[in-house]
């Protein structure tokens, strides 16, 4: 959990209890203490497993509380918009020139944020997030995406790959950003259709098993011999490409 920013965070038992019950697709998080127990800590685990919430296991100085602050072993992160589960996300997709961003572990959050505000821009209205290794939906998101954030529909799974097969069965072709010469130009493809748009991590790219998933594997021709674009400016580019008007 991000010790940069307490704004987005609740500790506390009976505080974290009463937002898992109230409002629990308004939670990114929830951080326990390791070697903690009780019926209420159990509860907490049992109520974010069931609500399909990111659930952590942290030592006491890893829990992002300020110092000195008695958490009493649980912390939960609010998210800056509302989660929906995949199903509804789906559900919603019914049209034949459906588009939704995926984004294989992107963890710096400004990066998330730009490509959140340039994914608006684009039509791009629902996002896929891995919940395990994604930046949480916080405060500097939502600052970043210049409020897109709470325009969008999205979502968080655990399985990538297993999503991505549901979004097939759904119709839609998958396409991932790579760097990769071999690949095919974004700019001599034709994005027919329902379009899953697979955006990877910072430096790593979209991991091997995601990857084996994917339709199609496009890449951004460059005239340098490096990969000179960062996660959110490829991700611009790919998606303004991906709805510009063809002949």
């Amino acid at each position: 959990m991000s010790t940069q920013s307490t704004d987005d965070l609740i500790w506390g038992t009976n505080p974290v209890l009463e937002a898992l019950q109230k409002t629990p697709r308004s939670l990114s998080e929830v951080t326990i203490q390791k070697g903690k127990a009780g019926p209420k800590l159990q509860q907490i685990i049992d109520i974010a497993r069931k609500e399909k919430i990111r659930l952590r296991f942290a030592e006491p100085s890893r829990m992002g509380t300020p110092h000195g602050c008695k958490h009493q072993g649980v912390v939960v992160r609010q998210s800056e918009t509302s989660i929906v589960p995949i199903e509804e996300l789906l559900g919603t997709s019914t049209d034949q020139t459906g588009r939704i961003l995926i984004l294989d572990s992107i963890q710096d959050p400004r990066n998330l944020g730009s490509i959140l505000r340039s994914a608006l821009a684009a039509g791009f209205m629902q996002i896929i997030l891995t919940r395990e290794r994604s930046a949480p939906l916080s405060g500097t998101v939502a600052r970043t995406s210049a409020g897109a954030i709470s325009h969008l529909q999205i979502a968080q799974v655990v399985n990538l790959s297993e999503t991505i097969k549901l979004l097939k069965e759904h119709g839609f072709w998958i396409y991932g950003s790579v760097v990769d010469t071999e690949a095919a130009s974004i700019y001599n493809t034709d994005f027919d259709g329902k379009i899953g748009l697979v955006i990877g991590s910072e430096g790593k790219g979209i991991r091997p098993l995601v990857q084996k998933q994917c339709d199609h594997l496009i890449t951004i021709p460059m005239a340098a011999d490096f990969d000179s674009l960062n996660a959110s400016v490829a991700a611009a580019l790919i998606m303004f490409e991906v709805i510009r008007p063809r002949p």
